[in-house]
């Protein structure tokens, strides 16, 4: 059985029977599992045949039989992504970019956490933990690595920098995978306070979207006192006469502003046509053997996440140029599959019994950047009550629930300009 070989220090090996499926990572005889050892990625090649075998052996649907994507993810987008992938993509270049940054694992709660840690130069940099979402990875935030820990390369000032720590969620990418239930966003989070911590941060932020953001405000709920302030692109705004009309499918309170009108009607076509993965995910995890076992069936389920994230897709596997690229996208479903966490990623929609837009009560400082192209774009309104110590609020023109990939540049802005008031 070929294995997929990850180095850890001391040149412990650290095995992922082919085509993915990953196991803990031990540490070595002379090491506690609280140690944090450093971490390097070597797929062999026979794990990247055996993926490119698999593409090529797809076995086709019929067309859809509408115009649109009204059906979900169209034929012609899924075999030109699966053509690209086959053919023309080189995950050696996405190995080397994740080896190119510091990487990281340590035992928390008996759970292997991997993580990418870059310090700054600057002495006095923020400290900030970015936490990742489905279907994401820490592929996602390499983009501003550089342009949060040197600000001066990419226009900004020395004293917006930050250390960056990004950690793969439980039983996503390198991380280890959950044997047991109780990895909720809560115990993340408390996980999370672990690992500053023990970087030896005595202050630091949080950043979060998606499950990141669900994290996020489950540490700032903690108050940790190093924890001075949260940042995310996901909030948990909605008043509760909206949640309670969206999900009983009842008609939007009146008097809405207008852009609280058009939060309702994003998040009123959400409920209605694309939170169906979610429902799966949520109750039936085990069920989607089809996607451990198929790199296009995994491909599709990722792509099928928001109907503009799947419309941006489309436009780039049709040529058009966009934030994202071929290699962008297909980096991170390669990384689903090589590591084989189709399955363990989905348990944390199992896991969590958080309602996701729902405010949850943080009273530390929080700073939000409302992107246009999010499940919905919170109002400024909303968002005032739902975090009372709102210290940045910036509703952008451009970009959507892959901020950070999508718009690296206004991502990073967004940072320096959410984060100075605390520093």
């Amino acid at each position: 059985m070929a294995c997929t070989i990850i180095t850890g220090s001391a040149g412990a090996l650290i095995l992922f029977a082919a085509p993915g499926l990953a196991q803990p990572v031990s540490a070595t005889k002379t090491q506690s599992p609280e140690a944090i050892r450093p971490f390097h990625i070597n797929i062999p090649a026979a794990a990247l045949t055996d993926l490119r075998q698999r593409v090529l052996a797809t076995k086709w649907p019929e067309k859809e039989t509408v115009a649109d994507q009204s059906q979900g993810v169209q034929l012609s987008t899924i075999q030109a992504l699966a053509n690209y992938w086959a053919t023309k993509y080189d995950w050696r270049k996405c190995e080397a970019k994740l080896n190119s940054y510091p990487q990281f694992i340590t035992n928390i709660d008996g759970l292997d956490i991997h993580f990418i840690h870059v310090r700054s130069k600057n002495p006095n940099a923020l400290p900030m933990i970015i936490t990742h979402g489905w279907p994401g990875s820490i592929i996602e935030q390499l983009k501003i690595i550089g342009p949060l820990t040197d600000p001066v390369a990419y226009g900004g000032k020395a004293e917006d920098s930050f250390d960056v720590v990004i950690p793969s969620l439980p039983g996503y990418g390198f991380s280890g995978k959950p044997t047991t239930t109780g990895w909720d966003p809560q115990h993340i989070a408390r996980a999370w306070i672990v690992l500053m911590k023990r970087l030896g941060y005595k202050r630091f932020v949080a950043q979060g979207g998606d499950w990141g953001n669900a994290v996020t405000e489950q540490m700032a709920l903690l108050t940790p006192p190093e924890l001075i302030g949260i940042h995310t692109n996901m909030p948990a705004t909605l008043p509760a006469d909206v949640s309670k009309a969206l999900q009983f499918g009842q008609p939007a309170p009146s008097g809405l502003s207008p852009d609280e009108q058009h939060a309702w009607d994003q998040l009123n076509f959400f409920y209605k046509h694309g939170v169906g993965y979610a429902g799966e995910m949520a109750n039936r995890p085990q069920t989607l053997y089809a996607i451990e076992d198929s790199p296009v069936g995994l491909a599709a389920w990722m792509l099928d996440h928001d109907a503009a994230s799947l419309a941006l897709i489309t436009r780039v596997f049709n040529g058009q140029s966009e934030g994202l690229t071929q290699e962008d996208i297909v980096d991170n479903i390669t990384l689903y599959w090589l590591t084989g966490t189709a399955i363990s990623s989905a348990r944390l929609y199992w896991e969590s019994k958080l309602p996701f837009f729902d405010p949850k009560g943080v009273t530390i400082p929080v700073a939000v950047s409302a992107f246009p192209d999010e499940l919905y774009q919170a109002p400024k309104s909303w968002t005032e009550k739902a975090y009372p110590k709102l210290i940045y609020y910036n509703k952008l023109d451009k970009g959507g629930h892959f901020a950070a990939w999508e718009q690296p540049k206004v991502f990073a802005e967004e940072m320096r300009a959410a984060f100075k008031s605390l520093r």
